[in-house]
């Protein structure tokens, strides 16, 4: 890489961190850059996964209060999100790298869609319970489930994970807004951490360029997560669908 390539990279590190924990559309930023100063697809993928890593931690200690707020939420979600990502990264590099190119646009759209409806879908899912009923401030069966497959997703590729663990924790949980945000960070620490220690054993790394961008993820990631903790939950919401419609069209082109 050129010192400018190099200051590219640094660079998509830095932003992509923000994104991580605001939005969660990270790797759409980073990965593109990689490929773009010339590295093959799957390098670049599993590259990414390993340099995002330290922003997803950093987000992940800035949302730390919200984290001790649901203590059994999170042992959930760091375990399910771990073992689907264990499926994700064997899938990587298993299958041809264009296995899911045609299906992944549409996950994104989708599920940044159901962050878009969730308070009114919520909302006739609470009413549909009657008022008496408790707030499910807990992770159970069926959103444990998808939280896996979730995992699995940011195991394989990455980018759109967040929004889709928003979706299954906005529709799936009564959590509030800035917990499920918090929870979403965590989500795709845990399933690159995972991830990340397959593929130091049984993948190729361009490890100047993980550390290029681990340089940059480790700032933006607490900064996002400053911002996301203040910023109010419409307006990030909006962010957070207005990231995913961008993503989904980029994939497509």
């Amino acid at each position: 890489m050129t010192p400018f390539e190099q200051v590219a990279v640094l660079l998509a590190g830095l932003g992509a961190g923000i994104l991580t924990s605001t939005v969660g559309i990270a790797s759409l930023l980073s990965f593109p850059v990689l490929v773009a100063v010339g590295l093959p697809p799957v390098v670049a993928n599993v590259s990414n996964t390993l340099g995002m890593t330290p922003g997803a931690l950093s987000g992940s200690w800035g949302y730390r209060s919200e984290l001790r707020e649901y203590l059994r939420a999170t042992a959930v979600v760091l375990a399910t999100c771990a073992v689907g990502s264990v499926v994700g990264a064997v899938l990587l590099l298993a299958l041809p790298a264009t296995v899911f190119e045609s299906v992944v646009p549409w996950l994104i759209l989708g599920t940044c869609l159901l962050v878009g409806v969730q308070p009114r879908l919520s909302a006739r899912l609470r009413a549909r319970r009657g008022r008496e009923a408790e707030e499910r401030l807990h992770v159970s069966p069926v959103t444990a489930g998808f939280a896996i497959v979730t995992g699995a997703y940011g195991g394989y590729f990455g980018a759109g994970s967040g929004v889709m663990m928003l979706a299954v924790l906005g529709i799936g949980t009564d959590l509030p807004f800035r917990a499920a945000n918090a929870l979403k960070t965590l989500a795709v620490l845990a399933a690159n951490l995972v991830a990340s220690v397959v593929f130091v054993v049984a993948a190729d790394i361009d490890w100047r360029a993980v550390v290029l961008l681990a340089s940059g993820s480790v700032v933006g990631g607490y900064v996002g997560a400053r911002i996301g903790r203040r910023l109010p939950a419409a307006l990030l919401r909006a962010g957070i669908v207005l990231a995913g419609l961008v993503g989904a069209l980029l994939l497509w082109r």
